[in-house]
């Protein structure tokens, strides 16, 4: 499928690509990259995104709220819905519309295009609810739960784990009992393309490799390698 778009936007198969998800009914895609600006000015019973939009705002709370709860047992209530809210909130969700590039995939009105819409955070966050709804609808929970779950994991470790298990300082204060050790931290590897990169990262006590770990960034890469050489240690 190609958008129909006189502002030559990007194809949507290529966004297909980029997310791994083929649509076995293109309308719910389309219906996703459809701002309001355009359906109104082209008028061709067009349907935005806003629908949309609202449904995949409950796909996406009832996904991280899974997780959350089947993973974080440990945590209250309370510490559960802050760690949530930062997750599906406007500037989260504007973020991970960007490693997708989502705004250039946009059908906007003239009025939009000309004042920056496609770099609104608003309209970003909006059209990636939309985008999870599509593929709620075209495939289900499974898909829908992939492909939230391949932006929001690494965050949740950052926000989550991070904020309560940090295991760099975890580290750090057995290390210092002996004053003569040393531990430093080495990028050792950065894969993939800019919207989804992997980093790789050692970890060492003096010369020596003593954990290594992966993530989405650099600092989030360097807490697994830290929990890889605490579960080392009998930690």
């Amino acid at each position: 499928m190609t958008v129909e778009n006189q502002q030559g936007v990007l194809p949507a198969k290529e966004l297909e690509q980029v997310i791994g998800y083929r649509f076995q009914q293109e309308k719910y895609l389309r219906n996703a990259l459809t701002h309001s600006s355009y359906a109104n000015e082209v008028k061709k019973n067009l349907q935005s995104n806003e629908r949309q939009e609202f449904l995949g705002d409950a796909v996406l709370s009832i996904i991280v709220s899974d997780y959350l709860f089947r993973h974080y047992s440990h945590l209250p209530e309370g510490e559960l819905t802050k760690l949530r809210a930062s997750l599906v909130c406007e500037k989260a969700l504007c973020q991970f519309a960007r490693q997708i590039s989502l705004g250039s995939y946009l059908m906007l009105g003239r009025g939009e295009e000309n004042t920056g819409g496609r770099e609104r955070s608003s309209i970003l966050a909006d059209a990636f609810e939309a985008l999870i709804a599509a593929i709620y609808l075209d495939g289900g929970m499974e898909p829908a739960g992939e492909f939230v779950m391949g932006f929001v994991k690494d965050v949740i470790e950052d926000h989550g784990k991070v904020t309560f298990q940090d295991y760099k300082t975890m580290l750090q204060e057995i290390i210092q009992q002996n004053p003569e050790e040393h531990v430093s931290y080495a990028l050792v590897e950065e894969t993939g393309p800019d919207h989804d990169k992997r980093f790789v990262v050692e970890v060492r006590l003096n010369s020596n490799v003593i954990g290594r770990g992966e993530g989405r960034s650099k600092k989030n890469a360097e807490q697994m390698a830290a929990k890889e050489a605490l579960a080392l240690m009998g930690e």
